[in-house]
């Protein structure tokens, strides 16, 4: 299955369960709590004002060596975004792509998905916990502060 068959079935458009595709070409269906969408929503307001020559998109689909891995929230810069095809995914990922950890996810795959955005083409990676503390990585690492975004807060409460 591709990602465009994905998108295309009319039967997982109405699902409460965030869908990738892996390398196989098979389903992962995660399900989320109402503050994982809560934290999302935040922190795609926080980037919006804080990044203003981007765009910000929830849920994006990106491209990588594992298959479609969807980042909970991504920024993209205008340049990025305009070197985009028109495909259903990103083959490109965005600068900042940031994971919001609910109850179901594990670390090893936490960091797995950040290795995988940062190989595809993203600058930074983000870890929101589920208490709201963010966590900032880029190819070298933990990092003290975004350096793209380094006025975002450490932590987001709801």
């Amino acid at each position: 299955m591709t990602w465009a068959e994905v998108c295309a079935d009319r039967s997982l458009r109405d699902l409460p369960y965030k869908i990738e595709l892996n390398r196989w070409g098979r389903l992962e269906m995660i399900p989320h709590r109402k503050e994982h969408g809560a934290f999302q929503g935040e922190i795609g307001a926080l980037l919006r004002r804080l990044l203003k020559d981007g765009k910000v998109v929830a849920e994006c689909a990106i491209d990588t060596a594992d298959g479609v891995r969807v980042a909970d929230v991504a920024w993209c810069s205008k340049e990025r975004w305009a070197s985009l095809s028109d495909a259903p995914s990103c083959s490109i990922a965005p600068e900042i792509c940031i994971e919001v950890l609910s109850w179901s996810n594990a670390a090893p795959d936490i960091e797995d998905k950040g290795r995988l955005y940062l190989a595809a083409g993203a600058r930074e990676f983000w870890v929101c916990a589920e208490d709201g503390t963010l966590r900032f990585y880029d190819a070298s690492g933990l990092l003290k502060k975004s350096a793209l975004c380094p006025k975002f807060p450490a932590r987001i409460r709801l």
